[in-house]
């Protein structure tokens, strides 16, 4: 396991490399996200968040995943799906194991800085504060504005 937060290299879905290293200093809210879910309208509320607290500080970063099988094959499909139905402007990932033998390694590092179990539905989100430490893990069904006060409190 990597020691901290900086040392992963995500991957947008346009193929652009996004190195966690260029957000320290920052706050980071890292979800894991499905354009077919029920909880999708979530979106709305997490565009808001980066919206209203990018200038602040807070970083969103939206990681697909079809572990749940509710997410669109074609990483193009879902951002446009995520930018036309949810209008979302924070960077997505190409898609991501968050369980299993395939978990990809930032997964991992964030289930064990929680010390938390598995990944069990879309929506799982992680916030880091600005020095890489991993605060709180809230559920799938947790809102985006029910974690605003944990978000002001890290950016403050």
């Amino acid at each position: 396991m990597t020691d901290s937060i900086y040392d992963f290299t995500l991957t947008e879905m346009s193929g652009k490399p996004i190195s966690l290293a260029d957000y320290r200093g920052q706050v980071l809210l890292i979800v894991n996200t499905a354009s077919k879910c029920g909880l999708a309208p979530q979106l709305t509320g997490l565009e808001d968040l980066y919206q209203r607290y990018g200038k602040d500080g807070l970083v969103v970063i939206g990681t697909p995943s079809n572990q749940f099988h509710q997410e669109l094959k074609d990483g193009e499909d879902t951002v446009e799906y995520c930018q036309v139905h949810f209008g979302v402007t924070f960077p997505l990932t190409q898609l991501m194991h968050l369980n299993g033998k395939e978990t990809h390694p930032l997964w991992q590092f964030l289930k064990q800085s929680t010390n938390s179990g598995a990944i069990k539905w879309n929506y799982t989100k992680f916030l880091v504060g600005r020095d890489g430490t991993v605060l709180k893990r809230f559920a799938p069904v947790t809102t985006p504005e029910k974690i605003e006060p944990a978000i002001q409190d890290a950016l403050k």
